[in-house]
């Protein structure tokens, strides 16, 4: 099993969706120009729990999702970065943070489309794209098109979904297509509630 490079964040990343990062940080420079010398430059990002990256001592989750280096753009002392998400994995072990961190990991099995949840995936982008709107902080617009890819169309309605990072990291842990839409309706109707009460 071999170590990837790993970039904990204070964010859960999906799969089929963009990743914009300003990397300042010198181990994460090093990272990032080790992954430019690759023909596939990718790595693995988790959201951090507990406590900050900056420093040590966080707690990083098990479950992440790769992340495809699309672009960089340097400026001065900072680097520009933009990657797309691919498939999910489980941490199963965490090496040194030096040069930068690193774990050894096991890749998920990908989610399988069904025509059948056709129904319940407009469903859930009506509801989605409804709340957006109204949502205190909302990340993305409620405009945002979706890929014709249905399978990719899930996990960006997942992303586009106006939710709490815990929320958010329980929709990447999902085992199916049809669980994923379901908790993305019934999390993003009980945040509703919640912000009509405030």
């Amino acid at each position: 099993m071999t170590a990837i490079p790993m970039f904990p964040l204070g964010s859960v990343h999906f799969p089929y969706t963009p990743l914009a990062l300003r990397v300042f940080e010198p181990r994460y420079l090093t990272m990032i120009g080790r992954l430019l010398d690759e023909d596939d430059p990718q790595f693995g990002v988790v959201l951090i729990e507990r406590g900050h990256e900056v420093g040590g001592g966080d707690r990083r989750s098990t479950i992440g999702t790769m992340a495809r280096l699309v672009s960089v753009t340097a400026g001065a002392e900072v680097l520009q970065t933009v990657s797309v998400g691919a498939g999910r994995f489980t941490v199963e072990q965490w090496e040194d943070d030096e040069p930068y961190p690193r774990a050894e990991v096991t890749p998920i099995p990908g989610l399988v489309w069904n025509d059948a949840l056709t129904p319940l995936r407009t469903e859930a982008e009506a509801i989605v794209r409804r709340t957006i709107p109204r949502a205190p902080e909302a990340r993305w617009d409620a405009d945002t098109e979706l890929s014709d890819d249905p399978l990719a169309a899930a996990w960006q309605l997942a992303a586009m979904a106006p939710l709490g990072e815990y929320d958010r990291y329980a929709l990447l842990r999902s085992t199916s297509v049809a669980a994923l839409l379901r908790d993305v309706i019934d999390l993003t109707l009980e945040a509703e509630i919640l912000w009509s009460a405030e």
